[in-house]
C-alpha cells in the first residue's frame, strides 16, 4: 500500500516508531508552512515519526462545534497510533486540541495558541505533560500575560503576529522562524532526558 500524499507529498514521515508526533495545522495554515515544515524538520532530526493532519475545517457557527470538530479529528490521529510515546504538536485552530492532549497526559508544541478561548486556556492550566507555547505580542489571539501563569516554557516574540511574522519586515520574520525552530528543538531534545 503507497503512503498517503498530499500533492504527491508524504504525510507521515518514518523514524522511531515508538516516538510519533502529530502535527495539527491551523484553519488556513497547513503542515507545508514554515512553522509547522521546522517542527517536522526538528523531530525528523530527534528520530521522531511524524504524522501530518491536512484538513479542510468545515464552517462551524459557533467555537464549541469547531472545538469538537477538531477534538475529534485529533482523537483519531492520537488513536491511530500504537507508539509509546505521542507528542502534539498545534498551529492556532489546532491548538483546540488542548483539552485532549491533558486528558491523555500527552507532551505538546502549541503554535500561536487561542490564548482568548477557555477550554484551551483551562487545558494548559491542567497539563502536567511537558509542553511548549509559542506566540507573538502582537497577536490579538495570545495573551502573553496568560501564558505566563500558566506555568509552561513559553517563547513571546515582541511585534509577531499570528503568522509569527513581523509586520513589513520579512528579515526579522525570518529570526522570528530561526527563533521559534531553536525553541522546538531545545523543548524536544528536552523529551529525551
Amino acid at each position: 500500500m503507497a503512503p498517503e500524499t498530499v500533492l504527491g507529498v508524504p504525510t507521515r514521515h518514518e523514524g522511531d516508531p515508538d516516538r510519533v508526533a502529530i502535527l495539527l495545522p491551523g484553519a488556513s495554515y497547513v503542515p507545508a508552512r514554515p512553522l509547522l515544515h521546522f517542527a517536522r524538520v526538528v523531530l525528523a532530526h530527534h528520530g521522531w515519526t511524524v504524522q501530518e493532519v491536512w484538513w479542510e475545517p468545515p464552517t462551524a457557527d459557533t467555537m464549541a462545534g469547531r472545538e469538537a470538530w477538531v477534538v475529534e479529528r485529533a482523537r483519531e490521529a492520537v488513536e491511530a497510533e500504537s507508539a509509546g510515546q505521542v507528542l502534539v504538536v498545534g498551529k492556532s485552530l489546532g491548538t483546540l486540541a488542548a483539552p485532549l492532549a491533558a486528558e491523555r497526559g500527552l507532551p505538546a508544541i502549541w503554535l500561536t495558541p487561542l490564548l482568548t478561548v477557555e477550554s484551551v486556556v483551562g487545558a494548559l492550566r491542567r497539563s502536567k505533560a511537558p509542553t511548549l507555547l509559542v506566540g507573538g505580542a502582537a497577536d490579538k489571539l495570545w495573551d502573553g500575560e496568560v501564558a505566563r501563569g500558566l506555568g509552561h516554557p513559553y517563547l513571546e516574540v515582541p511585534d509577531a503576529d499570528h503568522g509569527m511574522e513581523i509586520f513589513g519586515d520579512p528579515v526579522a520574520s525570518a529570526r522570528v522562524l530561526k527563533d521559534v525552530t531553536e525553541a522546538m528543538d531545545r523543548f524536544v531534545a528536552g523529551l529525551r532526558a
